[in-house]
C-alpha cells in the first residue's frame, strides 16, 4: 500500500488549495473502515493533526482550521482530500495523509503548501 499525496503549491493569503491522497493497493474495505487525516509540520514544529475523518463519518478539526478546511473522501477512488480555504501564511508547512486501522498504518510522503503574505 502507498499513500500519494498531491495538490501542494505556493498560493497568497486569502487563498485555496485542494489536496488529494490516493490510497493505492488498499483494498477498499481497508479503506472504508479506516480513520483518515491529515497532518501538518511547519518548519521547525511538531507535526500535528490538522483534520480527521472517521470510518464512522464524524469529521474532527484542530480550532486554527475550523470553518476554512474541510476533508472529506471518495470511495469509488480510494482518495482523501483536503479543501483549503482562506490560507493564511501560518498555514504553511508540509501536510501528510494518514490512514489507519489499528495496527495499520499508513503514512503519504508529503506535500508542501505555502501562503504567502
Amino acid at each position: 500500500v502507498q499513500l500519494q499525496a498531491s495538490g501542494g503549491g505556493s498560493v497568497r493569503a486569502g487563498g485555496s488549495l485542494k489536496l488529494s491522497c490516493l490510497a493505492r493497493g488498499m483494498i477498499l474495505s481497508t479503506f472504508t473502515g479506516s480513520r483518515r487525516a491529515w497532518y501538518r509540520q511547519a518548519p521547525g514544529k511538531q507535526r500535528e493533526l490538522v483534520a480527521e475523518l472517521t470510518s464512522g463519518g464524524m469529521t474532527n478539526y484542530q480550532d486554527s482550521v475550523k470553518g476554512r478546511f474541510t476533508i472529506s473522501k471518495d470511495n469509488s477512488k480510494k482518495t482523501v482530500y483536503l479543501q483549503m480555504r482562506s490560507l493564511e501564511p501560518e498555514d504553511t508547512a508540509v501536510y501528510y495523509c494518514n490512514i489507519n486501522m489499528g495496527s495499520r498504518d499508513y503514512w503519504g510522503q508529503g506535500t508542501l503548501g505555502t501562503v504567502s503574505s
